[in-house]
């Protein structure tokens, strides 16, 4: 059974930073596909960063230059930090996975990850 647990979510002031978390249990975060979404209230969920199992990465551009995704394969845990948090950067964050025998790579397009965490909230304020 495939588990992925967010943690690292919080409240903080624009400008500071966080790392997200995802640990994975009954899937292997290397050499597979994953990604990171957010859902502000009201908002439609978004994909912020993938990656592939070449250890490739894609971004939204709202988290162009501010966020980077990566990976601890001893901890089979993978990572999202965001630094330079903005207001409009409140939302739940997601960690999702595609099944294991299948990758649309670097795809950050909620509809082809199969597995998703429960979600840790940021919350930005000034």
């Amino acid at each position: 059974q495939v588990q992925l647990v967010e943690s690292g979510g919080g409240s903080v002031q624009s400008g500071g930073s966080l790392r997200l978390s995802c640990a994975a249990t009954g899937y292997t975060v290397s050499g597979n596909c994953m990604g990171w979404f957010r859902q502000a209230p009201g908002k439609e969920r978004e994909g912020v960063a993938a990656i592939d199992r070449r250890g490739s990465t894609s971004y939204a551009t709202s988290a162009k230059d501010r966020f980077t995704v990566s990976l601890d394969n001893s901890k089979n845990t993978l990572y999202l930090q965001i630094s330079s948090l903005k207001l409009e950067d409140t939302a739940m964050y997601y960690c999702a996975a595609q099944r294991a025998d299948r990758c649309v790579s670097l795809s950050r397009l909620a509809s082809v990850y199969h597995y998703w965490g429960q979600g840790t909230q940021i919350t930005v304020s000034s």
